[in-house]
């Protein structure tokens, strides 16, 4: 079918709408990465088939027969207790579901409407029944997120129904393309793929090029570890990243559009290509859109996993065919993009803000988050946090709301220690910052930038040395190698690095390390290069003692960098039961049967074999 025209898109809305009000009830089964990951497939299936066969047996009793679906939804956001179920009309939210809970699920709830109480999220006495009671929902403001875990995520009609292309029809029907640009503009939307560069003024200088030919292009090439908002949204909701886009193109007056998405997204990929055929059928994509002459062809490329191809310059060259190596600038993407054409590049959060800024404004926008950093930002908490997952927050939300409030604290009340924000370009903000407000503007001024907006959270048992090590290590096997600073700075760096993990290092090692690190980060090439050393300064400025402890002591408090693990028995609780010394596989222990054993360090490799087949805890590292 075609929907040639505005008014024929509200009347198939309102053709969709009673179609999904028509439903008795609705199981919303989360098929999101994470859930996927946990067997949310086979649920989705049991479940299924369930269905089916109870609609069966009601046609063949005569009865009136239930209007039920079984959806896929997108990532429902708390990660940590999937698979998630929801059940509508009665806003049941279900956790940790396994196959065999199914049939209790269709014979409970969907059958009589009462609740599987046993399923639901209990937080010591406290027992949620509905997804917005537990407090990781409910503290979240959802605008980029709202239809994750709400709707069908490959079902077009259901984003229609949710209110889908109504920012379009706005758009081409009651605005001229300055006017979107215009209104972009004022809403303050900053570009949420980390450089913070306000969308607005970056449309309008694609808008005055004098080159007609222009292109609009999405970085979805999300390759931080621990990050996983641009994929969720791509998952979850591709058609309003894709109406972002849509709006995007007319408003700079360009037909062509690009997704470049990370080959390590299979279902991002799937479910774009599926909202991509769908809009075509519609008519929603291609020639003359709504009727208005808006012509607007969307393509997908898979970037093959290279970091880099997250920079602009990197990622059009990519698309074009060529190696993704950045480019000197200026001319920058908005004069000679891709094709060296006026493009106007944004990543999928971005895009996905847009379709909620032309339907209620930009002072609605202005409302949510700070002056300097309108609206919501999206993350990904993981590591060392009770519950894992996705959140869309205020701009300007403290730390401290995001990991004790949504978060739940850190896993077995561990003292907090510091987060990695912005990923392997990213910094260290610890415990000093919990209240400070997460901003663009904010975070710059602790060595940190905010990235994509992954959160990796780190308690007292983590070694900040190892941290700086690992994120270096990545930042240097990534370097595409066209500049000397980013190519060699990383390699040294990650060298003194490893000296320092591995017992040794020297103290000057640090000022050859913070003098490394600065000429990095003020002569690469481009953006990732100058912020690949923020994790080794944020680590030297606030941690400094740890660096110290390595070098002078030999010492890593957090027993993690295993050069420097002393295994020591302790002569009161060992019984001489041989068992460490028959597992140590260099004979570095020593000891008569039913005596106190003892280890020689200068032959000890450091396995832990000893620690771990001790049944007496005799053993320890100091």
């Amino acid at each position: 079918m075609k929907i040639t025209s505005i008014e024929a898109l509200k009347q198939h809305r309102k053709k969709v709408q009673e179609a999904v009000n028509a439903y008795t009830c609705r199981i919303l089964v989360c098929s999101g990465n994470g859930c996927m990951a946990t067997g949310a497939q086979k649920i989705y299936d049991e479940l299924s088939r369930l269905t089916a066969d109870m609609m069966q047996v009601e046609v063949e009793m005569q009865k009136d027969l239930p209007h039920v679906g079984t959806l896929k939804t997108g990532c429902q956001g708390i990660c940590e207790y999937g698979p998630l179920v929801r059940i509508e009309p009665y806003d049941y939210q279900y956790v940790k579901v396994q196959v065999e809970d199914c049939k209790e699920i269709i014979e409970e709830t969907v059958k009589n409407g009462r609740p599987v109480t046993r399923l639901f999220h209990k937080d010591g006495e406290e027992v949620y029944e509905h997804p917005m009671d537990i407090p990781f929902l409910k503290k979240q403001t959802r605008i980029v997120l709202e239809n994750c875990g709400n709707i069908d995520a490959e079902s077009i009609d259901e984003y229609i129904a949710a209110g889908g292309f109504s920012a379009l029809a706005k758009a081409i029907g009651e605005m001229t393309p300055e006017e979107v640009v215009d209104e972009v503009d004022k809403s303050g939307l900053r570009g949420r793929g980390g450089g913070g560069f306000p969308a607005g003024r970056k449309w309008k200088q694609v808008l005055r090029q004098e080159e007609k030919e222009r292109y609009i292009v999405c970085n979805g090439d999300e390759g931080d570890p621990g990050a996983f908002m641009d994929g969720s949204v791509m998952e979850g909701d591709p058609y309003k990243l894709i109406e972002g886009m849509l709006i995007a193109g007319y408003a700079v007056s360009a037909e062509n559009g690009y997704i470049y998405v990370r080959a390590e997204y299979p279902l991002s990929v799937k479910r774009l290509k599926h909202a991509m055929a769908q809009l075509e059928e519609y008519g929603l994509l291609g020639e003359n859109i709504l009727g208005s002459g808006f012509n607007f062809h969307l393509h997908l490329n898979r970037g093959a996993g290279a970091f880099v191809c997250g920079e602009g310059s990197a990622l059009t060259a990519s698309i074009e065919g060529k190696r993704g190596m950045p480019r000197v600038k200026p001319p920058r993407t908005v004069e000679k993009g891709l094709w060296e054409k006026p493009t106007v590049l944004n990543n999928v959060e971005t895009y996905a803000n847009v379709p909620k800024i032309i339907l209620k404004g930009a002072d609605w926008f202005r409302t949510i988050g700070t002056e300097g950093s309108p609206g919501t930002k999206t993350f990904s908490i993981t590591g060392a946090i009770a519950n894992t997952g996705l959140i869309e927050v205020p701009m300007g939300t403290t730390l401290r709301e995001i990991i004790y409030d949504i978060g739940g604290g850190l896993k077995g009340d561990a003292k907090f220690k510091g987060v990695q924000i912005g990923g392997p370009s990213g910094g260290c903000l610890v415990d000093k910052h919990l209240d400070q407000p997460l901003d663009f503007d904010s975070v710059k001024k602790f060595n940190a930038i905010m990235g994509s907006g992954g959160l990796v959270v780190m308690d007292e048992n983590t070694c900040m040395v190892e941290v700086a090590r690992f994120f270096m290590g990545f930042t240097q096997r990534e370097s595409c190698g066209k500049c000397g600073p980013c190519r060699i700075g990383t390699k040294r760096m990650l060298e003194i690095l490893e000296k320092i993990v591995d017992g040794k290092g020297r103290m000057e090692d640090l000022d050859k390390l913070k003098e490394t690190a600065d000429f990095v980060r003020a002569r690469s090439l481009c953006g990732l290069g100058k912020s690949a050393p923020l994790p080794v300064i944020s680590t030297l400025d606030t941690f400094r003692d740890e660096y110290i402890e390595h070098i002078q002591e030999k010492k890593c408090r957090a027993h993690v960098c295993k050069a420097l693990k002393n295994y020591v028995i302790d002569p009161d609780k060992c019984k001489g039961c041989t068992k460490c010394a028959r597992n140590c596989p260099v004979n570095a222990i020593s000891g008569n049967k039913k005596e106190a054993h003892v280890i020689d360090t200068a032959k000890c490799i450091k396995c832990g074999n000893c620690m771990n087949n001790c049944s007496f805890d005799a053993i320890s590292i100091q």
